[in-house]
């Protein structure tokens, strides 16, 4: 394995990762929490992060509203994160594979089926936005810029994506450490070049918007950041010792990941605010469009940072998209699920690239309405493991007659449940196929599909607190039943799928 989850050791050689759903062992479970720190930072560092700036202001609400709600977005979604890593190091096991404990093994498939999907529809998006900024990068420089440039763009990044993601583990903490250096430093730069391109008699002109234009603004932050990773938390975390600091992994994990995405909203809001021409060509092109206040000998820099940026993001997607699938029942070695999902990727880019001329509205269709349901696990995850009051049996994860069951109604049903009303508290008028949300605004009294309180994405909170105090409730129980049996014996090889 390595020397520690994010320095490799320099005496082995990279090889195929052969760890699927199985229980990373004690021998194999080194490093601190401090080492966290690479792969969530790395993942979050990318250049999209400016165009957070453009997607915020766009609720209708000014610089402070949306600094506010992009604090507060970011450091709770990934705070939650940060709580759900915590069973990565009580669990040895992946996310997906851990929230067996609260849904039964084979109950456990549906969320895992979500997950699975949100990865692949993260993975496709970055993969797609790192193809549409070499092709603008190279338009500018004279070089091509139409379909030809795209398809060779797509294939590199895609093979990037692709082959970290089937490689695994050991590359993606190698990966992970250069991209956070490389575009760190690269990033740094960039703010220098387009400092003067920010006036703040034009940003602190900005109206203000409403409560309800606020709590949009704050659950897409929420929905574009945290919860779009805390499905693979524990991914990572499940390889540090046992008796590792809880608190270091929520405190790593959370500063790792929030603070790139942090400094780059500030800066992009202020780059968004001072041009309404930026503005809108951020919304078609989030990343090409940042292209056009630069000076041409940065292009090539740029370029190298914006794909590396989002091939870290990417990179992590594919390999916990890979083990999503595993849990949901597929019976493959890991990276054949990685491959699978990598070939969908593709496909999904080439929708985005070639055929589509509104990304952000379907971007934001498409993290609202599976932000919904993931909220609604992630409540579920949070309050089971807050019940616990010892280490996963890892051995029942994997067992339908082991003392987490095969099939747990009420955490399903809460979860169904929660995802119900969270659909009804939504609206995407953006996102055609998505009109059929928002159906419980008008009976509860919010105004209707057309009301103030139509674009506040009240569900994904909804189904995050539902599926929080619901488990909290009535789950203890069952926590208690399952704690209070003796260890079980020792896995057997052909118990573990995807092993």
């Amino acid at each position: 394995m390595t020397d520690s989850p994010g320095r490799a050791s320099g005496s082995r050689q990279l090889q195929v990762e052969t760890h699927g759903l199985d229980v990373i062992g004690d021998a194999e479970r080194k490093g601190t929490p401090r080492t966290l720190f690479w792969p969530w930072f790395g993942a979050n560092v990318s250049i999209l992060g400016l165009s957070y700036g453009s997607f915020a202001l766009g609720f209708g609400i000014s610089f402070w509203q949306a600094l506010a709600a992009g604090v507060i977005g970011i450091v709770f979604s990934f705070l939650l994160c940060g709580f759900v890593a915590v069973a990565g190091k009580r669990g040895s096991a992946p996310t997906m594979v851990l929230s067996r404990a609260a849904y039964g093994v084979r109950g456990n498939r549906l969320p895992s089926v979500v997950s699975w999907m949100l990865t692949v529809g993260w993975e496709t998006v970055l993969t797609a936005l790192a193809t549409m900024a070499t092709a603008t990068v190279l338009d500018r420089l004279g070089w091509g810029g139409g379909t030809g440039t795209k398809v060779v763009a797509l294939i590199v990044v895609g093979a990037l994506v692709v082959v970290g993601g089937v490689m695994g583990f050991d590359l993606i903490m190698r990966l992970q450490t250069v991209i956070t250096v490389v575009t760190g430093v690269l990033t740094v730069v960039y703010i220098g070049l387009v400092a003067d391109h920010i006036h703040w008699s034009a940003v602190s002109a900005v109206p203000s918007g409403s409560a309800q234009e606020f709590i949009g603004a704050l659950v897409f932050m929420m929905t574009g950041f945290g919860l779009g990773w805390v499905n693979a938390a524990a991914d990572y975390s499940r390889y540090l010792p046992r008796d590792s600091s809880g608190r270091g992994v929520v405190g790593w994990t959370t500063f790792g990941a929030s603070v790139a995405p942090l400094l780059l909203l500030v800066f992009g809001l202020l780059l968004a605010g001072s041009s309404t021409e930026l503005n809108t060509a951020i919304a078609a092109d989030p990343i090409g469009a940042l292209t056009t206040i630069l000076p041409t000998w940065f292009l090539i820099p740029f370029a190298a940072v914006a794909v590396l940026g989002l091939v870290g993001g990417a990179v992590l997607d594919i390999y916990s998209s890979g083990l999503a699938l595993l849990a949901a029942g597929l019976r493959v070695p890991r990276y054949l699920a990685a491959l699978l999902d990598g070939v969908l990727m593709i496909a999904g880019s080439i929708y985005i690239v070639f055929l589509t001329d509104d990304f952000l509205g379907q971007f934001i269709g498409f993290l609202t309405t599976l932000g919904v349901p993931v909220g609604a696990w992630c409540g579920v995850m949070l309050a089971d493991l807050a019940l616990r009051r010892r280490d996963y049996d890892e051995a029942d994860l994997f067992r339908t007659r082991g003392r987490y069951g095969d099939v747990e109604p009420l955490p399903l049903l809460l979860t169904l449940a929660a995802t119900a009303i969270g659909w009804g508290l939504v609206t995407n008028t953006a996102a055609g196929w998505l009109e059929w949300q928002g159906y419980l605004l008008g009976p509860l009294g919010l105004g209707g599909k057309d009301g103030s309180w139509a674009y506040a994405n009240l569900g994904v909170l909804a189904a995050l607190a539902l599926g929080f105090l619901g488990t909290l409730a009535l789950g203890r129980g069952r926590v208690r039943t399952q704690e209070a049996g003796p260890p079980s014996r020792p896995l057997d090889v052909q118990e573990v799928p995807g092993a």
